[in-house]
């Protein structure tokens, strides 16, 4: 396999890891593989950003953030269908 053939697979500085429960909930982020912290908002993934001296212009470009487990609209847990089941059972008593 050539190399122009092989797929692309960018290695961004930022990654942003799938939401975790809590109150509220957060985000691991990471720079450079390394944990930097928790963050909550998009402002938060910007300002940790420019702590580490990374200015990110489009945080929708896969070169510069990857996000896990959502994209920068995601900042509350997922809930598996049996959980969504289990609380409307709850609620109906």
């Amino acid at each position: 396999m050539t190399e122009s053939a092989s797929p692309y697979m960018s290695h961004p500085r930022i990654v942003v890891l799938g939401v975790q429960p809590g109150t509220p909930p957060f985000r691991i982020m990471e720079i450079d593989g390394e944990v930097v912290g928790r963050v909550r908002t998009v402002t938060d993934v910007l300002h940790a950003a420019a702590v580490f001296g990374i200015t990110v212009h489009d945080l929708d470009d896969p070169d510069v953030v990857r996000w896990v487990g959502g994209d920068k609209f995601t900042w509350t847990p997922r809930r598996s269908p049996g959980a969504r089941q289990e609380q409307r059972e709850r609620r109906r008593g």
